[in-house]
């Protein structure tokens, strides 16, 4: 066994670094929200050089997009309740409780944020594409059980139900109950699986 495969062994120093990190900073974007984060401080509470976060995130905005994109993956899980009106309402109210969570707060705030290089951007478009990849089971079933039509649109839907709530959440601050979120479920099925004009 080479030194360099000792380095890059699942589980080895490089791996309990990048850990140390990411959990670091995610406890203080819970304390700061990303405004506040600063790699000098994640690095102290990592044990960890300074240098050691730049040369693997670059800048604050990847290091906390790394770090929530795990945490989000963790926390949000798929509904299954047996109907698609219930599923997406469910998803739902994961979300407004996540979004108003310190730490969902904030990773909603910096996926919205401007600013964007090449790497965010990518990041950005990785953290979507595999939360919609992971609720497409949710409209899957939907068709199995006959509620869809095998024809919608899985991602248009669940952006069309999604992004409510996202506006309310980020831009008007205005509560999102579960009448809300019926709702929206109600407009998104029927929109999606509504007749198009030939």
């Amino acid at each position: 066994m080479t030194t360099e495969s000792i380095r890059r062994r699942p589980g080895g120093r490089s791996a309990k670094v990048r850990s140390a990190v990411l959990t670091a900073t995610l406890e203080l974007l819970a304390e700061s929200g990303p405004e506040g984060l600063n790699i000098a401080e994640v690095a102290a509470r990592a044990g960890v050089h300074e240098t050691s976060i730049y040369r693997r995130w670059k800048t604050s905005e990847r290091l906390i997009l790394d770090a929530m994109v795990g945490y989000s993956a963790e926390l949000l899980k798929t509904p299954d309740t047996g109907s698609v009106r219930g599923d997406l309402v469910a998803l739902g109210q994961e979300l407004v409780d996540y979004g108003t969570s310190p730490l969902g707060e904030a990773l909603m705030r910096t996926l919205a944020a401007n600013a964007d290089d090449s790497d965010t951007a990518l990041t950005r478009s990785q953290f979507w594409t595999a939360r919609y990849d992971e609720c497409r089971i949710l409209v899957e079933r939907a068709m199995v059980r006959g509620e869809l039509p095998a024809s919608v649109d899985s991602r248009l839907l669940l952006e069309t139900f999604i992004a409510p709530i996202h506006f309310r959440l980020l831009m008007t601050r205005e509560p999102v109950d579960n009448l809300f979120l019926e709702r929206i479920a109600d407009i998104a099925v029927a929109g999606v699986t509504a007749t198009r004009p030939n």
